[in-house]
């Protein structure tokens, strides 16, 4: 399960990344030459998904929990942007559930 939870890690932050560097570029008047990482990234980010367990609803589901709590620390420490309670709360109820569902693989 640690396997599975770290992958699901790398997954969000290179599918962040391949997300942020384009937004870089057309908001903040970044340099063109980022799209490359961001293409090289999302690249990783596709063959990432294809190391997963199986590609199924559940596994998307569970997935989706964790790149969740990565935006949200990208959003802190990447941004420099606090965090509210709530952000953390919500957070917090998505890694449960990613807990839950990935419990149901088991059962």
């Amino acid at each position: 399960m640690l396997r599975t939870f770290l992958l699901y890690l790398v997954t969000a932050v290179a599918e962040i990344v391949g997300c942020y560097l384009p937004y870089l570029w057309l908001r903040r008047d970044g340099p063109v030459y980022w799209l490359l990482p961001a293409a090289a990234s999302l690249a990783l980010f596709a063959w990432l998904l294809s190391l997963h367990p199986a590609a199924s609803g559940r596994v998307y589901a569970a997935y989706g929990g964790v790149y969740v709590g990565v935006a949200l620390l990208w959003l802190r420490f990447i941004d420099d942007v606090p965090l509210a309670p709530s952000d953390w709360l919500g957070a917090a109820v998505m890694l449960l559930g990613v807990l839950i569902i990935v419990h149901g693989w088991r059962a």
